[in-house]
């Protein structure tokens, strides 16, 4: 019929994920394989903007107060049992102090975090425990249990950067730990 077949060539195809659409990829392909003849590119729809997604690596690694950065208060905040990261984020609203009456109260009938009055001490416990694995090299603590004038607090210097980690949490909650009850 005329046409001549040549065995072994191709066609080398490369799609570039980033700036090409679906349907310029498979116009491409489709092309290759001899079928659908590719439109003239400059017809091809632009690619939407790919928006991206905000996530730990976003972080300043600046040191804000002896070795604790933007970084390692988010990881601290992924890391803790979200009953710990509730009274944290209370903590971090109250700029970073706060009466142990007044934050056993605040979360005795809390509506999605309620912590018995005689557990808040025990649910802050994983504080410790991640601050250990994952906090700074020294021994600097993310939250102080002051039990001379009942107080908790939080180095008011770390309180702009445990913000910024809660506002990355707020935004990728999918990063975060989450109750055992609900794994």
């Amino acid at each position: 019929m005329g046409e001549e077949s040549t065995e072994g060539a191709g066609v080398r195809l490369t799609i570039d994920t980033q700036t090409d659409t679906y349907e310029q990829a498979i116009a491409a392909v489709q092309a290759a394989y001899g079928f659908n003849p590719a439109p003239v590119a400059g017809s091809w729809p632009e690619a939407p903007a790919l928006e991206a997604r905000p996530g730990p690596q976003d972080l300043s690694g600046e040191d804000l107060w002896e070795g604790w950065t933007d970084r390692l208060l988010f990881d601290t905040l992924a890391a803790v049992l979200p009953g710990a990261r509730a009274v944290l984020r209370r903590l971090t609203e109250l700029g970073g102090t706060a009466p142990y009456d007044d934050i056993q109260a605040y979360f005795a009938d809390h509506p999605r975090t309620p912590i018995p009055k005689n557990r808040i001490g025990g649910t802050l416990t994983s504080v410790r425990a991640v601050r250990r694995r994952i906090g700074p090299d020294n021994n600097t603590r993310l939250l102080e249990l002051d039990d001379r004038v009942r107080v908790y607090r939080i180095e008011p210097a770390l309180v702009p950067g445990l913000q910024r980690a809660f506002d990355l949490a707020d935004a990728r909650p999918d990063l975060l730990r989450q109750d055992p009850a609900h794994s």
